[in-house]
């Protein structure tokens, strides 16, 4: 037994000292150091620091997506093993935020299609839902307009002439509002496809022709212009079943232009050169038990024409027009 005990003794000390060895020969690690010289540190000074394995440059890049206003958003680029079937030059595109690309010409963007002048129409005008306002900007033509936009205002400008191509495709309009600029020309086809068109407003402006206009119209005001004779298209009100207000006032008209749709309400006619009024201009002399109960407001103030002569012109009336009875 005591031989037994000092081989027990001989190897206890032996992995003893193995042990010991081994401890001494393992390195000391560095500590790292926190302070304000290392914590700028790069990225490789880390890798070293560490001794991390290099990681594949093409796992840590990100391209970036421009955005409406400048603004940059970092998206990770796509691993080794994922779809890369865009060709280089797709990349190398930059890209809107919604995948488009700015280069194209039907982008309308957060801001708007962009002017002549390079500049976007939502951040020259003022947008708010499908409504741009461009009033009181010194304008001398119609701002390219976003493609869902429904209500336009351009008053108080200096645009000339209204092109064909200026509200074309912009198929949700539905008011236009060209107050007080300089119009002199209208296109033919400015307005005649726009099919949800139903309020039209050029008051106070030099259109001397009006083109042919859609039939889907229900407010139309051209007062203050120059129309006369041949200004207005023969029959140009007839197939507008919706219309309700008619205003042509301050121009140089010598007639009325008929016919009238029944469901216009207002006809305002004042200061133009009206001379003459015909029995059949709102009633049916054919049928004397005819009634139209719409038109309630004819205003021929201001014109030439004495309205006693032609009594039976208002017997279908509800009210009589007002205007001189001398």
């Amino acid at each position: 037994m005591r031989k037994g005990g000092k081989m027990k003794a001989l190897a206890r000390i032996f992995l003893g000292l193995v042990i010991f060895d081994a401890a001494v020969t393992v390195p000391t690690p560095e500590p790292i150091n926190y302070d304000s010289e290392a914590y700028d540190a790069t990225v490789e000074d880390l890798d070293t620091l560490y001794n991390y394995e290099n990681i594949p440059i093409d796992q840590a890049e990100t391209e970036r997506v421009m955005l409406s206003g400048n603004r940059e958003l970092l998206t990770p680029a796509p691993l080794p093993g994922e779809n890369q079937e865009e060709d280089e030059d797709e990349e190398s595109t930059p890209r809107l935020i919604d995948g488009s690309s700015p280069q194209e010409p039907e982008f309308t963007g957060l801001l708007g299609p962009h002017t002549n002048e390079d500049f976007p129409t939502c951040l020259l005008c003022t947008c708010i839902g499908t409504t741009v306002y461009c009033d009181d900007h010194e304008l001398d033509t119609v701002p390219p307009l976003p493609k869902n936009t429904a209500y336009f205002y351009s008053r108080f400008n200096r645009i000339k002439k209204i092109n064909k191509n200026d509200f074309a495709s912009l198929n949700d309009l539905k008011r236009i509002d060209l107050t007080s600029n300089l119009i002199s020309e209208i296109d033919e086809d400015a307005f005649r496809k726009l099919p949800h068109l139903r309020e039209l407003v050029l008051r106070d402006n030099k259109i001397r022709q009006l083109p042919e206009l859609p039939a889907t119209l229900t407010f139309i005001d051209i007062s203050n212009n120059r129309l006369g004779r041949k200004g207005i298209k023969q029959e140009a009100f007839k197939d507008m079943y919706d219309l309700h207000h008619l205003y042509l006032t301050d121009n140089n008209l010598d007639h009325i232009p008929l016919p009238l749709p029944e469901s216009l309400r207002a006809l305002h006619l004042q200061n133009n050169n009206i001379l003459e009024m015909h029995e059949d201009t709102f009633c049916n002399v054919k049928n004397l038990t005819y009634i139209r109960k719409a038109l309630e407001d004819i205003r021929l103030d201001g014109n030439p024409i004495n309205l006693s002569k032609t009594p039976q012109a208002y017997m279908c009336l509800p009210r009589l027009p007002i205007g001189s009875l001398v």
